[in-house]
């Protein structure tokens, strides 16, 4: 029996205010490196994040992805359960938000080899990730393969319903 293929990833962002005082996000994504991706924008980005197998937990492959892509620690604070969002390709991709600041400037990607171009027998190192922006959400819609776009979604009702909460 095969085990559907499952992903888990952090999904950084800061609070922004709009002009009309309303709370907003911006997100922090990375644009898929190597050469299937290279000359793509539009649907070409994603949220931080990796396979892991039946050892790991989604929280801990969420972490080890988040610096392998990255390069750098995870941030302290507290994690956001976004849930759950099956992709075209059939694996399921769980996201937890994760408010910090974070200067693009300091990432360092991890990599990856394959054969490129395909056949020649030639082994080549490419970045997971080959650059990362801070988005608002209306960017990373577009920026953002479509399987994730809802981890955006569900980031900025839970930061507006925070923000509209007397506890707040």
């Amino acid at each position: 029996m095969s085990r559907s293929r499952r992903s888990a990833g952090l999904l950084l962002f800061r609070v922004t205010e709009e002009a009309a005082g309303e709370r907003d996000v911006e997100v922090l994504i990375g644009h898929m490196g190597g050469p299937f991706w290279a000359g793509r924008e539009e649907a070409a980005w994603s949220v931080p994040k990796g396979e892991y197998g039946p050892d790991e937990s989604a929280e801990a492959a969420a972490r080890r992805e988040f610096t392998e892509e990255l390069g750098v620690p995870v941030p302290p604070g507290e994690w956001i359960a976004l849930g759950e969002s099956r992709q075209r390709s059939g694996k399921t991709v769980t996201a937890w938000g994760l408010e910090a600041e974070l200067d693009v400037a300091s990432v360092v990607p991890g990599t990856f080899t394959m054969e490129w171009p395909r056949g020649s027998g030639v082994q080549q190192e490419f970045p997971e990730m080959d650059r990362f922006a801070w988005c608002t959400p209306e960017q990373a819609a577009e920026r953002l393969i479509a399987g994730q776009r809802v981890f955006v979604d569900r980031l900025r009702n839970q930061v507006r319903r925070a923000a509209a909460s007397p506890d707040a």
